[in-house]
């Protein structure tokens, strides 16, 4: 599909529907791939190491919570954005990894029933850049699911992404100062519901992508999407609050060439256990630094005899410890949101070294710095943050993200409560895309935070760095 910038960005802009499946069906699916799974694992002698008991209990959602999905393109790429700004799949941290989405901009297409699809060009990706893509938007997809689903339970609560890598570390990176939690298992996100005064609600969640096309002869053994599932509900079993199976999950895998456009297909379990309230200022709110915990790993959970052990290797988060948690929790959610809005020196005030301090706070490298630089204004509010400027066919675009600046000035100065507190506050008032006409695409979320592109205006000049 040969596009102009204008329609690229259009597209980008439109609702379309993402197929949600979350069944009965699905549920009996992943359990004959599990069941093939351990099958092959039994016949190739594979060593236990890496694997362990799946999570008990997985099954579809509630009604209200399986879609369809309405939502932008835009708006899928934003939630990547905001998964991947602390993410550590490379070292080049001042690079902005939140704009590893802008390649997939001229991805997406409606087709004739609305409904989000590959473009041809989407579908197009070769070799490892397939795997690539299955992954990077296997969590766009995935998190936008997840999100959306704890926004229909939790409707007067805020939803935070943060990276399980960079809340794990605190308590159970293995060397220092670089901080490693090895290849020990464990789950891609956790999700927090939360509001100011009431302790919060966490959610362990996988995401995974594929490219299978499913034909009707492929049996469910044999099916990708069934497989991921059945390998994530490992994955989140990896991580426990205070006791085995306290924690809700959702274990999500995406398919991008089904039938019926891009399916989204999740399972979830519940969950009773929540984090303690935290007092507005003080040493035990999440304005203080955090220490560095050494918490078990090996044999930390106890498991029922008729699973054939006794123990179980996790990251298990103690009860004595959830004050302490829950800091971490608030303070990495904190620093991907600076991390979003080109922060700089001001991200690596909420990380310890182990989660990579160092990188966020030192000077990066000439031309791969995004760094606090830029403004925009939408519908008469104020936002600051960071910019990137690429070409789509030969035209000059401009894609922004940041937050709303007041929000942005009480994290800079380490005011993690105060922010919390005004984000809930203000989460109404934000502009809604249709207020926003000298922009193609805007996702504008409840917590402040902005993402928007546009084809750059042919009167700005590129030494302007004031946008709006």
């Amino acid at each position: 599909m040969d596009s102009t910038a204008f329609d690229v960005i259009k597209r980008l802009g439109d609702l379309l529907t993402v197929q949600v499946n979350s069944s009965t069906e699905l549920s009996a699916g992943v359990g004959k791939a599990a069941n093939a799974v351990d099958r092959e694992r039994a016949k190739k002698k594979t060593s236990n190491e890496g694997h362990g008991p799946r999570k008990p209990g997985l099954r579809h959602l509630p009604l209200a919570e399986r879609g369809p999905l309405w939502v932008t393109p835009w708006d899928v790429l934003a939630t990547f954005a905001r998964g991947t700004a602390l993410a550590r799949q490379g070292r080049g941290r001042g690079l902005a990894e939140h704009w590893q989405g802008l390649k997939y901009c001229r991805a997406f297409a409606a087709d004739r029933h609305g409904s989000l699809r590959l473009t041809d060009e989407g579908k197009a990706p070769e070799l490892s850049y397939r795997a690539m893509q299955a992954r990077e938007l296997g969590r766009a997809f995935g998190l936008a699911v997840a999100e959306w689903a704890l926004c229909e339970r939790y409707p007067d609560h805020l939803i935070s992404i943060v990276d399980a890598e960079t809340v794990l570390l605190p308590g159970f990176a293995r060397t220092k100062p670089a901080g490693t939690l090895g290849a020990r298992p464990r789950p891609d996100f956790l999700l927090e519901a939360w509001r100011p005064g009431e302790g919060s609600r966490v959610f362990v969640v996988t995401v995974n992508g594929n490219h299978q096309a499913v034909k009707p002869k492929t049996s469910a053994s044999s099916r990708t999407t069934y497989r991921q599932l059945a390998r994530g509900s490992e994955r989140v079993e990896r991580f426990h609050l205070g006791q085995r199976n306290a924690t809700p999950a959702l274990t999500t895998a995406t398919e991008f060439l089904a039938a019926a456009g891009v399916m989204v297909h999740v399972l979830h379990t519940d969950g009773g256990v929540e984090l303690p309230v935290r007092p507005a200022a003080g040493t035990d709110s999440a304005d203080t630094a955090i220490g560095r915990r050494t918490l078990p790993y090996v044999d930390s959970v106890a498991l029922p005899k008729e699973l054939g052990a006794e123990r179980h290797n996790a990251f298990l988060i103690p009860e004595k410890e959830f004050s302490w948690f829950s800091r971490v929790v608030a303070r990495a959610h904190a620093a991907g949101q600076l991390s979003l809005a080109g922060g700089g020196g001001t991200v690596g005030q909420y990380l310890i070294d182990e989660q990579g301090r160092k990188h966020f706070s030192e000077t990066a490298y000439a031309g791969t710095a995004s760094v606090h630089d830029a403004k925009a204004c939408f519908a008469g509010e104020q936002y600051v943050g960071t910019d990137q400027v690429f070409r789509v066919n030969g035209t000059r675009v401009e894609a922004f993200s940041g937050m709303a600046a007041d929000l942005y000035a009480l994290l800079a100065k380490g005011k993690v409560e105060e922010y919390r507190r005004r984000a809930y506050e203000r989460r109404n008032d934000w502009p809604e895309p249709d207020d926003i006409d000298d922009w193609g695409a805007s996702s504008i979320r409840p917590d402040g935070t902005a993402l928007a592109i546009r084809v750059v205006p042919e009167s700005a000049s590129p030494y302007d760095r004031s946008r709006g």
